[in-house]
């Protein structure tokens, strides 16, 4: 059960989502004077929330007591679940080949770079691509894009739509193997109006509208990506308690992964670099630590080789390390330009 279907006040409910008590579970292993100090209210008030909680929870159990073994299955279920996933294509194939054929949905997908490398840029092309229709090799879904930083570009993602279709009637045209003039179904207008756009300016904010993707993508169902850019802004600069942003990250990290799996959609979470100092030396890694990199099911790095973009799979339970190039161009995200196209495996 999530805390914001407890009988608790509206303020009661907001402080906890802000202090990232957002589950049933986080608030467990919480005392009262721990609650208390997390939230600035009285040990008295937060001994009485964290009764409502234990009611709520016993309730919960008991309701829900059949659940867990109705819900069971079974190793060769889930293979063949596995084999039939469906991915997002990148509009690069080298791209496209190390990471299985695309951006797999029912998973997290983290995408780290340092800026300009073109993280904005692959979220873009992902939240136009998924909407490519089932007859030309896509999902023919939607998109939702929550934007952190402000960095999402309307008029680049109208650039993306539009080679996106010219793409799309060239591989018609294709598969009828004639020159007479096809017409894609989708325009450009129907491309933009199929991201559902939120722009967050608080970290209070992205738990609050994290909190309430399930309620909305139970209304839109078509949806099959959600794209944050990124995962890390607010946190970076709001939290001096790291032990509070620890818990309030591992909270969100849960309920995307929920997400990602009871709808069937890719969770794509663009993160920014930080430096670090190991063994005498400083060096650059993805922001939000070594515990953050466990919350993903798929990590994967954008870096500089020379003057060539690449991505490398970092971390994968399904995927081997691999580096590739790609370009950004101005119809998007493309195979390098260059004459190096060799794929490495690491």
């Amino acid at each position: 059960m999530e805390v914001c279907s407890l009988p608790l006040s509206a303020t009661q409910r907001g402080k906890l989502i802000s202090a990232g008590y957002t589950s049933l579970s986080s608030l467990s292993s919480a005392s009262a004077s721990d609650l208390a100090r997390d939230l600035k209210i009285s040990d008295g008030e937060a001994l009485e929330i964290l009764h409502v909680a234990s009611r709520s929870s016993r309730s919960d159990n008991a309701e829900g007591s059949h659940a867990i073994i109705n819900g069971a299955q079974n190793a060769w279920d889930m293979l063949h679940e596995e084999s039939s996933l469906t991915r997002i294509t990148t509009s690069s194939a080298d791209l496209d080949n190390i990471l299985g054929g695309g951006i797999s949905c029912k998973e997290v997908t983290e995408i780290g770079g340092v800026p300009g490398i073109g993280k904005t840029q692959l979220g873009i092309q992902l939240a136009v691509n998924v909407q490519i229709p089932p007859h030309c090799g896509g999902l023919g879904g939607r998109a939702i894009y929550i934007d952190t930083e402000g960095s999402f570009m309307v008029e680049r993602a109208l650039q993306v739509a539009e080679a996106c279709i010219e793409d799309m009637s060239e591989y018609s045209r294709f598969l009828r193997k004639d020159l007479q003039t096809f017409q894609v179904g989708l325009q450009s207008k129907d491309i933009l109006e199929n991201i559902y756009y939120f722009r967050v300016c608080s970290y209070t904010e992205q738990i609050a509208l994290v909190n309430y993707l399930d309620k909305f993508i139970t209304e839109h169902r078509d949806v099959k990506i959600v794209i944050i850019d990124s995962i890390t802004f607010h946190f970076r600069q709001d939290f001096d308690d790291l032990a509070l942003r620890t818990r309030v990250l591992s909270g969100m990290a849960l309920k995307l992964m929920k997400v990602a799996k009871n709808f069937s959609l890719a969770v794509v979470l663009l993160n920014q670099v930080t430096t670090k100092h190991t063994e005498g030396s400083f060096q650059l890694g993805l922001a939000l630590g070594d515990s953050w990199s466990h919350s993903c099911t798929n990590r994967v790095i954008l870096y500089w080789n020379g003057n060539e973009r690449c991505a490398y799979i970092d971390k994968s339970p399904s995927l081997r390390s691999a580096s590739a190039p790609y370009s950004v161009t101005s119809r998007g995200i493309r195979n390098s330009t260059s004459n190096y196209k060799r794929v490495k495996m690491m």
